[in-house]
Formats: C-alpha cells, structure tokens, sequence
C-alpha cells in the first residue's frame, strides 16, 4: 500500500502519489482543490488515482513532516 509489489505499481503506492505531489508543491503553495486539479493534470498519462487515494497520499507526507497545512493553504515543510 505505502509501496510499490509486484501487485500494486509505484504510481499508484501511497509513496508515488506522495512523490508526485511534493513535486507540485515545489512550484507554489495551493489549496486542497487546486492541489487536487493540478494532480489529475499531472497524472493523466500514469492511471487515475481516486480522490481517496490522494487524501491518503496528503496523510502520509503530512505523518513524515514533508508537508504543512496553514490557514487552508499546503505547502513544502523547510528543511530543518
């Protein structure tokens, strides 16, 4: 589920989705719904990932301290 096996590809593990969506936040801060367009854009060619899926992608970089959420806006954590 978090990775990729032989029944479940990296564009689909939690850790892809993960991937992908740090790399959209490194080129601005956005909302939930933005975030959200701006992953089924870049994702189009990979396979559609559920609304669900991506939530749990959010969860898991937010549980690693990669991500913050402020005032309803997402952004990249700084690195310590």
């Amino acid at each position: 589920m978090i990775l990729p096996t032989k029944h479940l590809p990296e564009n689909h593990s939690l850790i892809g989705v993960g991937g992908t969506i740090l790399a959209l936040l490194a080129e601005r801060e956005a909302t939930v719904s933005s975030l959200w367009d701006d992953f089924r854009v870049a994702r189009q060619e990979s396979g559609r990932v559920s609304f669900d899926w991506f939530v749990l992608g959010l969860d898991l970089l937010f549980a690693l301290g990669t991500i913050e959420f402020d005032r309803g806006v997402l952004r990249r954590r700084e690195s310590a």
